[in-house]
């Protein structure tokens, strides 16, 4: 399950970088594109140290996908909109699980 996570973990953080990279060029959103960078350079750095010290590398992708949560599910019950705030809200909760079903298997 850690390897799995491993590879969530970093999908995820290019993923949220992209979008960060999107929210700017679409809108002009520096504010999307400076989360972007920070929680997908988290993710990355997540999933990148998990093999070496999995309890940091679990508690930093479950911390990062909490944030994530937090701001976009509330975004996504008020906007209704898919793009970007419902895809984030489901990517989150997955990370959130992946995160807590690797802790548990130890």
């Amino acid at each position: 399950m850690v390897d799995a996570a491993k590879i969530y973990f970093l999908v995820f953080g290019v993923i949220t970088i992209a979008g960060g990279i999107m929210g700017y060029l679409k809108a002009g959103s520096v504010i999307s594109i400076m989360a972007g960078a920070i929680t997908g350079i988290l993710l990355i750095v997540a999933g990148v140290i998990l093999l070496s010290n999995r309890e940091l590398g679990l508690g930093l992708g479950l911390f990062t996908s909490a944030i994530l949560a937090g701001q976009f599910i509330p975004r996504t019950l008020r906007t209704r909109r898919l793009v970007p705030g419902g895809v984030m809200s489901v990517l989150s909760v997955i990370g959130i699980i992946i995160a807590i079903a690797a802790w548990i298997g130890k």
